[in-house]
């Protein structure tokens, strides 16, 4: 078995017998909500379902469909002391053999899940900003990062979309509604300027910057000299991650901000 998955087209294309295993109804508590697939070759698996003893009954009958050898099209699984497990729901599989209709099916599925993702957008791709963009790649985001320095830009490692631009401010203006912007730049000066395009907007999940105390009294004395109602600042998050867990370093700061937004995006649903 490939625990080191590669990606699922990876997986498609080196799995010719291949078993799509879909939840279509979950009732009461389940690992997993409807919706949730996974793939299951004759070796190989990609994705889950939940684990457990669920999964392993999934694995087994998605096998014996693939051998020949009996498996269920769909089957109906308590997820209790029958099976030892104790979240107490019910859930339905169902089991498809990914020929090449189910294939395409499968990819316009994803195209169309791809489309629905909410959007973060990283202003910075510092030490912090390369961070951030490698904790969210693998959660349910599209992750851009926009970057005056190229060269900064040349060192992210994360699979994220990549915008170069001398002016990062006047992208705000194009970002969809309902997207998030975390602000981690290498000037206050335009850290300032970036927060106060975004806060000019109220139709944003989540604008936080990175910072401390002083930064945020910093902003807001910028906010009066301008002639801006500070109280403009309250959907602002400064610092970013939090205050809870004194540590600085990106890492951390990146994993406390990824919660914030997984919070923020799940309020606006």
């Amino acid at each position: 078995m490939n625990f080191l998955q590669d990606s699922l087209e990876g997986f498609l294309a080196r799995e010719h017998r291949v078993i799509i295993v879909d939840i279509t109804e979950v009732k009461g508590s389940a690992p997993r909500d409807a919706g949730a697939f996974m793939l299951v070759a004759p070796a190989d698996i990609h994705g889950t379902i939940g684990g457990g003893q669920l999964e392993y009954e999934a694995i087994e009958n998605a096998r014996k469909l693939l051998a020949g050898a009996g498996g269920e099209a769909v089957l109906d699984i308590p997820l209790g002391p029958e099976i030892g497990q104790c979240c107490g729901g019910r859930v339905t599989l169902s089991f498809t053999f990914a020929d090449e209709p189910a294939r395409a099916a499968l990819d316009a599925r994803l195209a169309e899940d791809e489309r629905r993702k909410p959007q973060v957008w990283i202003f910075g791709a510092g030490h912090v900003g390369r961070a951030l963009a490698d904790a969210l790649t693998p959660l349910p985001f599209k992750v851009f990062v926009v970057e005056a320095r190229e060269t900064e830009l040349d060192q992210m490692t994360s699979e994220v979309h990549h915008r170069l631009s001398a002016m990062p401010e006047s992208l705000i203006a194009d970002i969809p509604p309902g997207s998030a912007v975390v602000i981690v730049t290498h000037d206050h000066a335009l850290d300032f300027l970036i927060a106060r395009e975004a806060l000019a907007r109220t139709d944003l999940a989540y604008i936080g910057m990175v910072g401390s105390k002083s930064k945020r009294a910093s902003f807001l004395h910028t906010l009066d000299e301008d002639g801006i109602d500070r109280s403009v600042a309250d959907r602002l998050v400064l610092p970013i991650g939090g205050t809870v867990v004194n540590d600085k370093r990106p890492e951390v700061i990146a994993a406390m901000t990824a919660a914030e937004l997984l919070v923020a995006f799940a309020a606006k649903t």
